[in-house]
């Protein structure tokens, strides 16, 4: 059973940072597409709606997408002036309140974006601007998608730190494994 629960915990965290390394893609891809607008709309004059909303649709895609990896890399936001005074113990209540907090909120919101995206689907939703993005049902989609991600990394943090809570009693470390995230 043990071995299943590491296995699944690694099978998590490494489809996690896949998803992060999609991520980083997708940044790269938006600071050239910025660039190039701006570049297009002073130099040139010229400006395209379609490739402005593609800007946003890619900073709704990095930001649903990226919120698995910065959680799994325990670079969510969280006030380390307490934390970091906090015994070992302490820090494990902290860190699975958290993640179970995270889950929670993750499949409110998966549940209240699946009508709004099946609408979406629906009518086939476009942009209303002239010149738009003819598929933002597609846009849409990444919500339930980048929660169902977060909540996916919930499992795997809180198997990570039970993993490492129980190595920590067995084996005499202060129950952080290494680089004290989740």
């Amino acid at each position: 059973m043990k071995k299943a629960k590491v296995a699944l915990m690694g099978a998590i965290e490494a489809w996690t940072d896949f998803i992060g390394r999609v991520t980083l893609w997708v940044t790269l891809l938006m600071i050239g597409l910025v660039a190039t607008n701006v570049a297009l709309r002073y130099l040139f004059s010229f400006g395209s709606v379609w490739a402005q909303e593609l800007e946003w649709h890619l900073l709704a895609a990095l930001i649903l997408l990226g919120m698995s990896y910065a959680l799994q890399r325990g670079d969510n936001v969280r006030v380390d002036l307490f934390y970091a005074g906090y015994s070992p113990r302490a820090k494990f209540v902290v860190d699975v309140v958290s993640v179970l907090l995270m889950l929670v909120v993750s499949l409110l919101f998966i549940k209240l974006s699946i009508a709004y995206v099946a609408q979406s689907w629906s009518i086939n939703e476009t942009s209303p601007d002239p010149g738009g993005i003819p598929w933002r049902w597609a846009i849409k989609s990444l919500i339930p998608l980048g929660y169902a991600l977060v909540a996916l990394q919930s499992v795997g943090a809180l198997l990570r730190l039970f993993h490492q809570r129980q190595e920590a009693v067995s084996g005499g470390t202060n129950g952080m494994g290494e680089g004290g995230h989740v």
